[in-house]
């Protein structure tokens, strides 16, 4: 089978980010290196790295800082992850047992900690003011996002928009922020920053949204986590509220109950997804993101034709069209 515009363009691309990342994450502190070393090879999508290296090269961007600008947007990421899992008291990501699970929580937030000074260590040496504003900025609000995610668990009466709140800051913000860095790197225009800006928001909604259909609908050894695990943490996402406004008056005092209960909802697991599945929820979801994927291709009328543009495009595509 022939590879699609997006893995043609994206593979060079990440050959070199990766070996970005690998050299920076190095430490002569054992377990550092160790725990670092232990995330690398988890692999994952890589996709926010892979978003801002496309999108500087469909504006024609011929240097290399974009990789070191890809890695320092990766680990920003992966330091949340590091953090999340430890609040969340996660066991698994990737199809096996998180960094916390298997080193200890004090490790892990640590070695968080390393990785976000890391990747601020990498910004400053690209020199550029501009650039240290938009990460610091978006670092700032991913973190207000955890917090109102953690305001939120357990509380049934949350609503879309909060729910949506939470998402733009803590997941589309750093989308965000790479395609914004991308423009910026380029040089481009305000206009065209702005666009790729609301492409990368769009984009990082959507993807959001399908990772939380995903939780009642997907498979284990596909998602690489365990179904149910945004109920077991009480995390109130959108399958659930549009259970509570469009089910049954049954189905949402199922829900209701689940997200209230002690146990993180997990006794009532079956009953929960069997009201979801009854209730059209998942439908209702998978046409938010849809919208949210569509949103982000529009926003690419404003770059310049050509195959990268081709593969953004198909990468607001891939984020709504997965299994994990």
């Amino acid at each position: 089978m022939p590879q699609s515009t997006l893995q043609q363009l994206a593979a060079p691309e990440m050959t070199a980010i990766d070996a970005v990342i690998r050299s920076q994450l190095h430490s002569e502190v054992v377990l550092v290196s160790q725990v670092s070393e232990y995330i690398i090879s988890a692999g994952g999508k890589r996709l926010r790295p892979m978003l801002h290296a496309l999108a500087a090269r469909a504006l024609g961007y011929q240097g290399q800082g974009h990789h070191t600008l890809a890695a320092v947007v990766e680990f920003i990421h992966t330091a949340t992850l590091l953090h999340d899992d430890v609040v969340d008291a996660s066991e698994l990501r990737r199809g096996r047992k998180t960094a916390n699970e298997q080193f200890g929580n004090a490790a892990a937030v640590l070695v968080g900690d390393f990785v976000y000074s890391r990747a601020f260590q990498m910004m400053v040496s690209l020199d550029s003011m501009r650039i240290m504003q938009v990460l610091a900025d978006a670092t700032n609000v991913i973190a207000e996002g955890e917090v109102l995610q953690l305001m939120n668990c357990h509380d049934p009466d949350v609503d879309e928009a909060r729910y949506l709140q939470v998402i733009r800051y803590k997941t589309a913000r750093l989308f965000e922020a790479a395609t914004r860095l991308a423009a910026i790197l380029a040089g481009a225009p305000a206009a065209v920053e702005d666009a790729l800006a609301r492409y990368g928001a769009h984009l990082g909604t959507a993807f959001q949204v399908v990772d939380d259909v995903l939780d009642y609908s997907g498979h284990a050894a596909e998602t690489g986590k365990n179904l149910g695990d945004d109920l077991a943490e009480g995390k109130v996402t959108l399958p659930l509220i549009e259970v509570m406004r469009a089910g049954t008056p049954a189905q949402a005092a199922t829900v209701r109950t689940a997200i209230l209960g002690e146990h993180g909802g997990l006794p009532d697991l079956a009953a929960v997804v069997a009201a979801i599945e009854g209730s059209g929820a998942l439908d209702y979801a998978r046409g938010c993101a849809r919208r949210e994927a569509d949103s982000a291709r529009a926003c690419l009328a404003a770059l310049p034709p050509g195959h990268y543009r081709d593969a953004l495009a198909e990468l607001a595509e891939l984020a709504i069209n997965r299994s994990s």
